[in-house]
This record gives C-alpha cells, structure tokens and sequence, in this order.
C-alpha cells in the first residue's frame, strides 16, 4: 500500500485578511501543514487579485489540499474554481456572506461590491467535495440563502448553530469543529 502525505490546508482569508485571534490563523499556527494565502498588495477589494493570489499559492504547493476558506474567502473559493483547475480534495466553506444582498454598515456595499468583480457570485458545482458551515444568525448571511448557494456548489450544508460570523466579534477564536471538517475532506 502506498503512502499518501496528508494534504496541505490552505486558509483563504476574508476580506479582513489576518486577524490574530481568529479561528484561521489560530489553525495556521496550529497545524503543522498549513499554509495562509496572503492579502493582495493592491487591490485589497479586488476579486481578482483575491483570485490570483490564490492561484499563486496554489502552484507552490504539491501535493495534496484542503482549502479553508472563511466568508469573502469562500466567494474566493468559488469564482476560483469556476475559472481554474487543479485538483483539490475537498474545501472547507465557512459562513459565505450573501453579496447579493446589502450588508450591514462598515462592510463593502453592493455597488462596491460590483465594481471589484465579486458579483455575480458564481452558482455552479464545484468541481470538488466541499461543506459549506452555515450560522444559523449571521448578521451577513441568512441560512436560508447560505443553503440555497451550497445547493448550486454541490456541497453539503452543514448547520454550525448561532455562530454569528464565526469570528472573534461573535465570540470565536479557536473553532475545533474546523478540525473535523479538515479530517473528514482529508
């Protein structure tokens, strides 16, 4: 029997990029084959810079991956794999805000939005397993509309409970549930 090396975990940030007590970078520090797509230099909102970027650090690794992307980063996720190849064993889409409604106050609007190439958000299969971890109260995402984008990416849904946004402001650092999520697209 042959030996398969465990796949790289590669996070895809949201547009937020690195928070120090987030459950991504927490994860980053943590596992040992674990890489971070870094933030675009210029166009920070840019959709196809977030998109490059994710590209490039794609091609530097071999091997096996797991992508782990948060909100923006899952949008990332799949205006990437709408326009790009490789094999991917599986992806990790935590709480994808809903960018074709109007979000809250301090976050980019629809408009914005729009002009940095995130919309339309990109509604087809995915061309590899996926879950898509859904909060049952995020303030950039209702469930209902979560389910309806992981239906059109063929992933499964998988309901994490009143999470908020799944980020420090709701209360999350360490997420340990990403670990399962990991291991079971492994």
């Amino acid at each position: 029997m042959a030996f398969s090396p465990p796949p790289t975990v590669l996070i895809v940030p949201g547009l937020r990029d690195h928070v120090e007590d987030h459950w991504q970078t927490i994860l980053a520090r943590t596992l040992p084959n674990a890489r971070v797509v870094p933030p675009p230099e210029l166009d920070k909102l840019g959709c196809a810079a977030r998109i490059d970027a994710l590209d490039q650090a794609l091609a530097g690794i071999a091997g096996p991956v797991v992508l782990v992307s948060h909100s923006a980063g899952a949008i990332t996720t799949v205006h990437w794999a709408k326009h790009h190849r490789r094999e991917i064993k599986g992806a990790l889409l935590a709480v994808p805000p809903d960018f074709e409604s109007p979000l809250p106050d301090g976050y980019p609007t629809m408009d914005d939005l729009r002009q940095h190439g995130w919309l339309p958000v990109p509604k087809t299969r995915l061309p590899f397993p996926g879950i898509v971890a859904a909060s049952t109260n995020d303030p950039l995402a209702r469930i209902d509309q979560v389910a309806r984008l992981s239906n059109a990416w063929g992933t499964r849904l998988v309901d994490v409970g009143a999470v908020g946004h799944l980020n420090p402001a709701s209360g999350y650092g360490e997420w340990r549930r990403a670990l399962q999520f990991i291991d079971e697209l492994s």
